[in-house]
């Protein structure tokens, strides 16, 4: 159950060094620990000068000397990255720098999600061999795969590894790794994804390599940096937010035309595209591409100079991102029907079937971890029969803390982050993964609280929103982990009829009076009159809980609350 507080008062001293701005912006700074006005201006008008030098990074000289000798002597090159919504981008940024700077003699490589699994793999860099490559560069993966560079280097392939993921043991014997989150590296910011990391690369390469390259031109890349970073999720503050600030300003006048039309497929405004937008909209069609087809279709996308064909692209891609959406749902009502079975749902939810596609079970998990605030392990069979798994956290367990914690060898592989995962793990000790994980998880239970313990940044009423308010709300966007959206409680409301809306009624509104004002409308996505800790029941008085938000349907703007709860 979830625990809602009211944060604490700004104190008067700070109120003093914060005075000039309303008391709820001083509220939201004080909520988000920016208690001066240089700290307040500094958040407010991010400094895109502001940025860390990108050769802070460890082995970024070694990186950027190798990639650039190549370039000279023109060996073969090979750009391998992850199929998601971050390692997509940076092959991207890789792509495109090379095309802008006029070489050609390389080539970019994404595994499937389901054949070949995440990172590196043996096969391919043997078929690099036979295609004569002289260098791989990854992006978004690598940091792990100690095998598959130990037989790249005999090969005489050499490997720069460009990544932001947890090292989880021994390194890989790479030419270079490029990773702020490795020992001895000296980069102040350690929360960078890993399509930002591959942009790092890029400007020392233009910093180090004299290209004839117009003075400014890399920030035309921010589009996808900033895409990569809000879509992985990472921690939206210091150079993060820098990074995602500029990348919206570039996403909204972007020259891809792959975006475009994927603006256009989701009927969303450019001049109006917010985080939200990404997240919930964008990111899921790019994810689509390998969840449900190859991550191609969506690298082709983001890259095409071709109008008809990044028209086609984005059908395809809100195609694919549709029939993802109807078998994430139907496996998410298979595990919640086994579950209303049991008796006591186990502190950890481990479920799994040979006949599940592993690419979309890191969105069943994340969807059940919401709804049933315990930590998920699900697992499926990929093409080539070997068990694949995603985990997602309920937002106080680590995930990748309880899987280092099993025995030696359960998992084949596994990695992430602190509130989600990947693993595999043979057919023969899959019937002891609910086991082991419940057993280590309980080992650490009597640490965390049962309560989700949630945040409120203020009390409102309906009369308070107006326009002036969402201007100083979105002054310290854009939100997300990190930097989270204010949520506010609307105490002793009247419950209205409850409204349902979408194409199978599977969304709610609630109208609210006020006064002589329009009424305000509260809307919950994939909602019913159950899905909050109070039924909605007509007539009756609830709080709610709730952000506010600006809403362009049919362009037309509106305020509007988007619930969070009802209590």
């Amino acid at each position: 159950m979830k625990n809602y507080q009211i944060r604490e008062e700004v104190p008067e001293n700070v109120q003093k060094k914060l005075s000039g701005y309303s008391p709820l912006t001083q509220k939201l700074l004080f909520n988000r620990g920016i208690d001066t006005k240089e700290k307040a201006e500094n958040f407010f008008n991010p400094n895109y000068e502001d940025l860390n030098s990108p050769l802070l990074l460890k082995d970024m000289g070694k990186a950027v000397e190798r990639i650039l000798g190549a370039i000279k002597k023109n060996e073969k090159i090979l750009i391998y990255s992850d199929y998601d919504a971050d390692g997509i981008p940076g092959a991207v940024i890789f792509h495109d720098f090379f095309k802008k700077i006029g070489f050609d003699n390389f080539e970019n490589y994404i595994p499937h999600r389901n054949d070949e699994g995440f990172g590196l793999n043996i096969d391919a860099v043997k078929s690099f061999s036979k295609d004569k490559f002289n260098l791989i560069i990854t992006v978004d993966c690598g940091i792990n795969d100690v095998k598959e560079v130990e037989e790249a280097n005999k090969l005489g392939i050499d490997v720069v590894i460009t990544d932001h993921h947890l090292p989880n043991g021994e390194l890989p014997k790479a030419l270079a790794i490029v990773n702020p989150n490795q020992k001895g590296d000296k980069h102040p910011f350690k929360s960078l994804c890993g399509a930002a990391v591959a942009f790092k690369l890029v400007q020392a390469l233009i910093e180090r390599g004299n290209f004839e390259i117009i003075n400014g031109w890399d920030k035309w890349l921010l589009d996808m940096v900033g895409l990569a970073t809000i879509s992985d999720m990472v921690p939206l503050i210091d150079e993060n937010r820098i990074l995602s600030y500029y990348g919206l300003l570039v996403l909204k006048k972007t020259r891809r035309y792959g975006l475009k039309n994927l603006y256009n497929e989701a009927r969303l405004s450019a001049n109006f595209i917010t985080e939200d937008d990404i997240s919930f909209v964008i990111t899921p069609r790019i994810n689509a591409a390998s969840r449900m087809d190859e991550a191609y279709t969506a690298f082709n996308l983001l890259k095409s100079e071709d109008i008809v064909e990044a028209k086609e692209g984005a059908e395809r891609l809100s195609k694919l991102n549709n029939e993802r959406k109807i078998l994430t749902a139907t496996i998410v009502k298979e595990i919640k029907r086994k579950l209303s079975k049991m008796e006591k749902i186990p502190p950890v939810i481990v479920a799994g079937n040979p006949k599940w596609v592993p690419s979309i079970l890191g969105l069943v998990a994340g969807n059940l971890a919401d709804t049933f605030n315990r930590p998920v392990f699900l697992w499926g069979r990929n093409g080539y029969k070997e068990i694949k798994g995603s985990c997602r956290s309920d937002q106080r367990t680590d995930v990748f803390s309880l899987m280092q914690k099993m025995p030696d060898n359960f998992f084949t592989h596994f990695g992430g982050h602190k509130f989600s995962g990947g693993f595999g793990i043979s057919g023969g000790k899959i019937h002891f993964l609910e086991e082991e994980i419940i057993k280590h998880f309980k080992k650490d239970e009597k640490t965390k609280s049962h309560d989700e313990k949630v945040l409120i940044d203020s009390k409102l009423s309906l009369s308070d929103i107006n326009w002036d308010v969402i201007k100083e709300i979105e002054q310290l966007s854009p939100y997300g982990t990190g930097n989270e959206k204010p949520v506010f409680i609307f105490d002793d409301l009247p419950l209205p009829k409850l409204q349902k809306f979408g194409k199978h009624s599977e969304h709610l509104k609630l109208e609210f009076p006020n006064g002589s004002n329009r009424p305000i409308s509260a809307i919950s996505f994939f909602s019913d009159e159950n899905s909050f800790q109070r039924p909605i029941k007509e007539g009756e008085k609830a709080s709610i809980v709730a952000s506010i938000e600006k809403s362009y349907f049919r362009n037309f703007p509106e305020l509007r609350l988007r619930i969070v709860d009802i209590i």
